[in-house]
């Protein structure tokens, strides 16, 4: 493993101060996995002071303290940063992350410091001088065969967060959870566990969940399998078993559906990455956006049967449902009711309100791609889109949309184009509106300029001469102007 000059020369020194400095946790599991590192955390054996350290290192830059009770101190050499630690144990005191007694202790064996870790995958050690990969709890083995597994049932329990861990990491990696692990966790949510935990660190495994991996659908599988969504998140549970038309859904359910299309962005996303230049809240902005599309459905989802009888769908109709007997199944107006149980879902993992309200054009309009390609929309109709919503991330959703669902005549095999997105890319390109809406020619100052004084009715004014700018009426200041003077000053 290659590993940074700076951090070597740290390593060399600590050793020639009788110190041991072994890489921990994520880092040497992703240089096992072959991954990229981006974090080094070091914990040092062999001192007895954190004091000890804390003067070694301030040799080679800035010593920050922050985490010094929990035996802990960052180090930063110019543009790096890193975390070296002592080893220590932890006691549970009370509730949340915080309820924990620690107990540093530099003569720790490397096995009594892992103990406290969460999965075996990230309790190994790499001791940077020899090469030697410390494992004293299967790690290697598990990572070999693609496992998930906790380490000690007692210290496990102690932080509910790694239920939402373990959640994120086997859909990152694509491991199989081991039984004893799933049980573990399937306990914990039946035993209420998980209430404890405020809603910024669950939603911070959640990023992790989809930003990271491949195919986030494994996460929220288990979040159902283990009672989370029924327990918590009752919006996204909702869609379990919601029947879908299958002329269009032959995949099944809303949630089937819902999860096959979170997927389908995934891959987008790493396609579109590299033109785009997407910054990760703008990704998370349109993975939440595809999670919710489909919330209204369970609010509207109605049945039509062969016999003409017609009835609103709800969690009773689970067993008396057969193709044999439907003719229809329609969610007409499901893409506004979803923006209801949108927003309450949000607000259940994050209290970032413009976050929040940045998802829910997309949530309403993420139709209008497939409505307006079939309708052959006019170029105001599109104008008009871009006042309400980013054309080009809307596209993105749609076609997520579109590819979330078992496979169509339409789409024909393999194929990944979306003639709905495509075409109204092309035309909000043509109209200069793909990106943002077109700007208004008027503004109140021109209204001043012409002499009017300012009041309410230049609200009416400006958009009255908008509306008939955005349908291609007006189509320069000048006559924008001209409309003013004609209507308001004869």
């Amino acid at each position: 493993m290659k590993l940074p000059s700076t951090l070597m020369t740290i390593v060399k020194t600590l050793k020639d101060e009788g110190a041991r400095a072994l890489l921990v946790g994520g880092a040497v599991r992703d240089m096992v996995m072959g991954r990229e590192v981006k974090d080094y955390d070091v914990e040092v054996y062999g001192l007895e002071r954190l004091e000890e350290l804390e003067s070694i290192l301030a040799r080679f830059g800035s010593v920050n303290q922050v985490g010094k009770s929990f035996g802990i101190v960052k180090l930063r050499v110019g543009e790096e940063e890193y975390d070296f630690s002592f080893p220590r144990k932890e006691l549970k005191t009370g509730k949340g992350h915080r309820g924990f007694s620690v107990s540093v202790n530099g003569s720790l064996s490397f096995k009594e410091a892992a103990k406290r870790r969460d999965f075996t995958i990230n309790a190994m050690g790499y001791d940077m001088i020899s090469g030697e990969i410390l494992d004293p709890f299967g790690g290697l083995e598990d990572i070999q065969y693609g496992v998930l597994r906790h380490i000690d049932e007692v210290t496990f329990v102690e932080d509910p967060l790694r239920v939402y861990r373990a959640v994120q990491f086997a859909a990152r990696f694509g491991f199989e959870v081991a039984k004893e692990t799933a049980k573990l966790c399937n306990e914990m949510v039946k035993g209420s566990m998980l209430e404890e935990l405020p809603k910024e660190r669950v939603f911070e495994e959640w990023k992790k969940l989809l930003l990271k991996a491949p195919k986030p659908s494994i996460g929220f599988e288990l979040m159902r399998e283990w009672g989370i969504t029924e327990r918590y998140f009752p919006e996204l549970h909702a869609l379990v078993a919601c029947p879908q038309d299958p002329k269009w859904h032959p995949e099944g359910d809303v949630w089937t559906h819902t999860f096959m299309a979170l997927d389908a962005m995934q891959g987008e996303l790493k396609i579109k990455n590299e033109k785009l230049k997407m910054r990760e809240k703008q990704k998370l902005k349109l993975l939440f956006a595809v999670l919710c599309h489909d919330f209204g459905k369970p609010l509207t989802t109605t049945i039509e049967f062969k016999n003409g009888e017609t009835i609103r769908w709800s969690p009773t109709q689970r067993s008396t449902l057969s193709a044999q007997r439907f003719a229809r199944i329609r969610a007409i107006g499901h893409e506004k009711a979803g923006i209801e149980p949108t927003q309450a879902f949000m607000y259940r993992l994050t209290n970032e309100h413009d976050f929040i309200e940045s998802i829910l054009p997309l949530v309403e309009h993420h139709l209008k791609p497939s409505q307006f390609y079939a309708q052959g929309a006019k170029a105001g109709a599109i104008r008009r889109l871009a006042t309400k919503v980013n054309i080009e991330e809307l596209v993105l959703v749609a076609t997520a949309d579109y590819f979330g669902r078992g496979e169509l005549k339409e789409q024909g095999a393999g194929s990944r184009e979306y003639p709905a997105g495509k075409w109204l890319l092309v035309r909000a390109e043509e109209l200069k509106v793909k990106e943002k809406p077109m700007e208004p020619f008027l503004l109140g100052r021109d209204l001043i300029a012409l002499g009017m004084e300012p009041s309410a009715r230049f609200k009416k004014i400006l958009a009255e001469a908008y509306q008939l700018q955005m349908d291609g009426v007006i189509e320069s200041k000048e006559e924008a102007l001209t409309y003013v003077k004609e209507q308001y000053f004869i």
